[in-house]
């Protein structure tokens, strides 16, 4: 199972029929970056935060499929931000770091998810 399949199923199905796996992203992506600026209670947070490193495990393991097409480059780049998301994640828990950090990546990821969408219709 794939990465867009995955997050539609961990964070609910579409609404549309048309939508495209990289409008899955985008949403998920949305939906848990919402969640991380919303939150105003310790619970809320770590919901948030638990939500978003489990994005982040699943966006890593299926860049690192064998049947993933993505150039080489890209993985090692989303590799990287997964790793240091999930390990960030644990600091923000520990109150050791803070959650702008992650705020902001999924933030970057969405931009770039919203240009490449944008840029193949």
């Amino acid at each position: 199972m794939n990465a867009t399949l995955l997050a539609r199923d961990a964070y609910g199905a579409s609404n549309s029929a048309t939508r495209t796996p990289r409008s899955t992203e985008y949403d998920a992506f949305s939906r848990i970056t919402a969640a991380m600026k919303k939150a105003e209670t310790v619970a809320e947070t770590v919901e948030a935060l638990t939500r978003n490193r489990r994005l982040w495990t699943i966006l890593a393991s299926d860049v690192a499929s064998a049947g993933n097409g993505l150039p080489d480059t890209l993985k090692a780049e989303i590799l990287s931000l997964a790793d240091f998301t999930i390990r960030h994640t644990s600091k923000v828990l520990r109150r050791a770091g803070d959650i702008d950090s992650l705020i902001e990546i999924n933030t970057n990821i969405m931009t770039g998810l919203r240009q490449r969408h944008g840029a193949a219709t």
